[in-house]
């Protein structure tokens, strides 16, 4: 029963490699017109050499029969588009090929044991030769499919024995050298077949290598745009709906630096595995690069309820060896065709509304709206009035007075960075600082603003200091660096008084490059505030390994300080801490006596905000020199 079993096994086509099935019709589909052609014309020939010894019955008839099939199937594979169809349909039309060799073989014999009847030896050898050409022709024409090497075999035997038997010595000689080359040629078959199969699983692993992504065992980007399209040629002309979605990780970087890149990579395997779980039976996953990932969803889903299923799930704690990390995931959806209708516009557009969900709904998820194409809009046009600004005519400084709690006296300016377009007017430094980080002006506009600032310094009393904000792409960056630290040291400016400010968000790219670059501002002579303190998520760490001397607590806490206990408290807590690692604290927003008493009460040194006075242009700063903000009889009575 067993050897049964694999006798049947080595006579058919297998569905369980598609990859091997579809090479097998595309090669099938090349050689067989030159079989059919081939089998014609030795039938033909046998045909014309017994026409007058044998029945017409027995030539003319089974060559016309043989000459219309052969000659119908070939049309048939013409018309069969090789390249559309898929493994199943192949699988079939293999199997017919097969089953229509092992018909044809049987009626080969058949045929050769009735003319064996007519002729003499010379007619016998005539058709033993059109019979071994035929099976050869065979042989090659359908190398690559096994099952026809043994049909083959199974018919040279019957054959070879019927024409030895009654043969002359010579005949017998030529029919045992047929039968010979004949099994050579099913063994060289073997081998060949045998090769074949190896190129093409090799094909398969290395095509799988390609598209997938090794880490986490996910498509990659490439099988991602692949898939998309694909996809898109499905929807055709019914506009079946899909959504795209993009997904960002939150606080991924963080866990790569502190914990090590083998503790980052275990985060993204297990990222994969819970969106290959989450996606079962909803659509298709991949890697796109780096903490990205990218969602193709059958169908109309409701989106916030599946943004808020992913979000929470690949929101859960990952557990390391050594310990626990906490990562986030921010999501941006677009629908097709409602948002968009080609491959590259639905990327875009997830990817819009993926930028959104980072800046307003972080850890959370979007999708895409026509708010979302107009902010797209607005910033494709301000990046391009940006991009031909004349950075020093356009970009000028307001400065914002930074007192002392205790009598109001000015200590510093904070250095606001302001643009007038003669395109667009006055721009919100919200919309066009993001533009130019985006963009990589940053760094150029960097170095316009802090010259025009230290050229400010310059005309100020000496113990007044200046605040200036650096990007992330400032630090990031050696020659932008470079740059910074020519231009201080040209102006003549003492750096002491330079109070060089940056956000979380600039450290958390790459940790060690931030430090290295904080520490050669601070071997410079200048100092590091870090802006926003409390809104990040880890602030504590940046304080212990980075060589900051200044902390400004965010406006966020200073809102409803004269109401809510948490916000009084948590700005305490922070002031306490800077008292006692010897930290200057600053804190912002205050707009509100109210605000004010508060934070003297909680023991706040220096204050920032509308209270004191809006952002002013330089030619209105000589007046406040002399002045205490507001008058002291308003200011704290201990600081």
């Amino acid at each position: 029963m067993k050897s049964i079993r694999s006798i049947r096994r080595l006579l058919t086509i297998s569905a369980d490699e598609p990859d091997l099935v579809l090479a097998q019709i595309r090669s099938v589909a090349r050689q067989i017109p030159l079989l059919y052609a081939t089998l014609t014309l030795n039938a033909l020939a046998v045909a014309y050499t017994h026409y007058d010894i044998a029945p017409v019955w027995l030539t003319v008839l089974p060559v016309g029969l043989l000459a219309v099939f052969c000659a119908t199937r070939v049309l048939q594979w013409r018309r069969l588009r090789v390249d559309q169809i898929d493994a199943t349909e192949a699988v079939h039309r293999l199997r017919t090929t097969i089953r229509l060799v092992a018909i044809m073989g049987s009626g080969l014999c058949i045929w050769s044991f009735a003319l064996s009847r007519s002729g003499g030896e010379s007619h016998h050898v005539h058709v033993l030769f059109s019979a071994a050409s035929s099976l050869m022709a065979c042989i090659f024409c359908l190398m690559h499919l096994r099952p026809v090497a043994l049909i083959i075999a199974t018919t040279v035997v019957p054959v070879t024995l019927v024409y030895v038997v009654g043969a002359t010595q010579v005949g017998q000689a030529t029919i045992l050298n047929f039968a010979c080359i004949i099994l050579v040629m099913i063994f060289i078959q073997s081998i060949c077949y045998r090769d074949f199969v190896h190129l093409v699983r090799l094909g398969a692993e290395t095509r799988a290598l390609a598209h997938t992504d090794m880490l986490t065992g996910l498509p990659n980007r490439r099988s991602f745009f692949a898939r998309l399209d694909a996809t898109l040629a499905e929807s055709g002309a019914r506009k079946a709906p899909f959504v795209v979605a993009m997904i960002d990780l939150d606080g991924f970087k963080p866990v790569n630096d502190s914990v090590g890149h083998h503790a980052g990579d275990a985060v993204l395997h297990e990222v994969g595995r819970r969106l290959q779980g989450e996606m079962a039976g909803l659509g298709w996953a991949a890697r796109l690069g780096g903490d990205e990932f990218g969602l193709i969803i059958d169908g109309a889903p409701d989106l916030d309820a599946l943004g808020l299923r992913l979000c929470a799930a690949l929101g859960a704690p990952y557990a390391l060896a050594d310990c626990t990390a906490k990562v986030g995931a921010s999501i941006g959806f677009a629908r097709y065709p409602a948002n968009a209708e080609s491959a590259a516009l639905l990327v875009e557009r997830a990817d819009a509304a993926l930028y959104s969900a980072k800046t307003l709904h972080r850890g959370g998820a979007v999708c895409y709206d026509e708010a979302h194409e107009a902010r797209r809009r607005g910033r494709a046009v301000l990046e391009q009035a940006l991009r031909g600004a004349d950075l020093a005519a356009e970009f000028d400084l307001a400065f914002q007075p930074i007192v002392t709690a205790g009598d109001g006296r000015i200590a510093s300016y904070e250095a606001l960075a302001r643009w007038t377009s003669p395109l667009l007017g006055r721009v919100s430094p919200a919309d066009f600082i993001p533009v130019a980080e985006r963009s990589g002006l940053i760094v150029e506009l960097t170095a316009v603003l802090l010259r025009k600032a230290l050229a400010a310094l310059r005309r100020w009393p000496e113990e007044i200091r200046i605040s200036f904000n650096l990007s992330s792409h400032d630090i990031a960056s050696a020659d932008g660096l470079a740059r910074i630290e020519a231009l201080v040291l040209e102006s003549g400016v003492a750096p002491s008084r330079i109070v060089f400010e940056v956000t979380e968000s600039c450290l958390v790219n790459d940790m060690a490059e931030a430090r290295r670059a904080l520490l050669a501002l601070r071997a410079l002579g200048a100092s590091i505030a870090l802006d926003d303190f409390g809104t990040g998520y880890s602030s504590l760490s940046y304080v212990q390994h980075l060589p900051i001397r200044t902390l400004k607590i965010d406006r966020s806490f200073v809102a409803d300080i004269d109401t809510n206990a948490a916000s009084l408290s948590i700005v305490r807590s922070i002031i306490d801490l800077c008292r006692a690692l010897d930290l200057t604290c600053i804190v912002e927003g205050i707009e509100t006596e109210a605000q004010r008493g508060a934070l003297c009460a909680a023991g706040c040194s220096h204050m920032q905000g509308f209270l004191f006075s809006r952002p002013l242009p330089q030619a209105e700063l000589a007046a406040l020199h002399a002045v205490a903000l507001p008058r002291p009889a308003a200011m704290c009575t201990a600081a």
